[in-house]
């Protein structure tokens, strides 16, 4: 079908990428698949080990306590952390679909499967570095889990999903990882300035409430970027939005039921939970031309 405009006829259009088929699989496709199942699965379980899991010193109580939740003003309640079950579930089961035999020239899986694993070594090295109490490194390995998860959202939004499978174990499930990292790097970022005395708590100084309610305004912006980023794809947008509104909402939790309380702060943190609720509503969406 053509057009005609002040311009003169315009070029046919392009077509869909998702009616393209695949390309035949080839070798590095099942060596990826390999690797990506083999090291996903070794680092879901390191990281597991390394938070407590199988017992050992768990994630509140290393570096005298320096990611508990009463130890920090943005540090989110225990009841908060429960979404790693249903992030690594999705992770495991992403890890399994991209190994299928169908799957070896998925497009999304040869643009994404690699990261995916950077992703998850970069989060089992975060515990071991926090295991040894290495925090400032901790804001560094952090700072390069979201940098991955951005890669991989901006390769999820160009390439279009073929299934509803396809879109649940890649959109949802690294929609929530990539929300919830957002919320975790901002927290750890918190905890790390007090526990290195940079910033004090309350009745000393009070600022790392300051800092903390910084934090959460940059939380939020950056809630926003996600959203404006995702516009055409609603599935990681939501979610992204669900998995950052649910780490403030527990931060808020944190500041009314832990001994660091704070009615501000817990209506700050409140007030962030919906403002990032809001921005796949309020940003406008567009079309998505794939890749």
């Amino acid at each position: 079908m053509t057009t005609t405009s002040d311009r003169g006829p315009a070029r046919p259009a392009r077509p869909l990428a998702a009616s393209t088929p695949d390309a035949p699989p080839t070798g590095a496709d099942r060596v990826r698949q390999g690797v990506v199942l083999v090291g996903a699965l070794l680092a879901v379980l390191g990281a597991a080990w390394g938070s407590g899991a199988f017992g050992g010193t768990t994630m509140p109580e290393v570096a005298d306590g320096a990611f508990a939740p009463s130890s920090s003003p943005l540090t989110p309640a225990t009841g908060a952390f429960s979404i790693w079950s249903v992030i690594y579930l999705g992770l495991v089961a992403l890890a399994v679909y991209q190994a299928l035999p169908r799957s070896a020239a998925a497009p999304r899986l040869r643009a994404t499967s690699w990261w995916v694993l950077a992703s998850l070594v970069l989060n089992a090295v975060w515990i071991a570095v926090v295991q040894a109490e290495w925090l400032w490194a901790s804001v560094a390995v952090l700072a390069g889990l979201l940098a991955v998860l951005a890669v991989i959202t901006v390769r999820l939004v160009r390439t279009p999903s073929r299934s509803a499978t396809q879109s649940v174990l890649l959109d949802a499930t690294l929609g929530l990882y990539t929300g919830w990292a957002s919320v975790a790097t901002l927290a750890n970022v918190v905890a790390v300035l007090v526990h290195e005395r940079v910033v004090d708590l309350p009745p000393v100084g009070g600022t790392a409430t300051v800092a903390a309610v910084v934090v959460l305004v940059a939380g939020v912006a950056l809630a926003w970027a996600w959203a404006a980023l995702t516009r055409g794809r609603p599935l990681p947008a939501w979610t992204i939005a669900a998995a950052m509104a649910w780490g403030f909402a527990w931060i808020a939790v944190a500041r009314t039921t832990t001994e660091l309380t704070s009615t501000p702060l817990a209506v700050v943190a409140g007030a962030a939970a919906v403002l990032t609720l809001a921005a796949p509503l309020v940003v406008p969406r567009r079309s998505v031309v794939p890749r």
